[in-house]
């Protein structure tokens, strides 16, 4: 189980969310880390989403998208009110996060950041995001991700 003990199932169980660990074979030759995990685990894209670290303005901020999307910077300048977004130095996000590139989760990193969540996981009953760590996956309700990230839900996809 020390394996599973991530900081971000740690977030979980504080903010008493029911959640479900899921577990696969972490691909690191993969192209593309949230559509690998999708495809491990029998799961549409559409509902195992991607954390992307953003820099914006001087700060960063926790992009969730769905795995299959691609994230429209512009329109998360737009929600964050700044004039332009790029996605941050992957070291620098691993640095602010604590979490390695493919395992980064919204919950529990190391120092807290905005975090923005597409719009489309309100329809769900269930989404996936990372667990923390390469190939452990958390699925949870959004509503859950939403209240213990303290996320704003916009339309993120281009």
């Amino acid at each position: 189980m020390s394996g599973k003990v991530t900081p971000a199932v740690r977030a979980a169980e504080q903010a008493g969310i029911a959640f479900t660990l899921l577990e696969y074979e972490y691909d690191p030759e993969a192209d593309a880390i949230g559509m690998q995990a999708a495809e491990a685990l029998g799961r549409s894209p559409a509902t195992v989403f991607k954390t992307l670290v953003v820099a914006v303005d001087r700060d960063l901020v926790f992009a969730v998208i769905p795995s299959d999307a691609r994230l429209n910077l512009k329109t998360l300048a737009t929600a964050v009110g700044a004039k332009k977004a790029d996605l941050a130095d992957p070291k620098q996000a691993e640095r602010t996060t604590g979490y390695v590139v493919g395992g980064i989760s919204p919950l529990g990193a190391r120092k807290r950041l905005r975090t923005f969540v597409d719009a489309s996981a309100e329809s769900l009953t269930e989404m996936v995001v990372n667990g923390g760590r390469r190939g452990l996956q958390i699925a949870l309700r959004p509503a859950d991700l939403i209240r213990a990230t303290s996320a704003t839900v916009a339309q993120l996809r281009s």
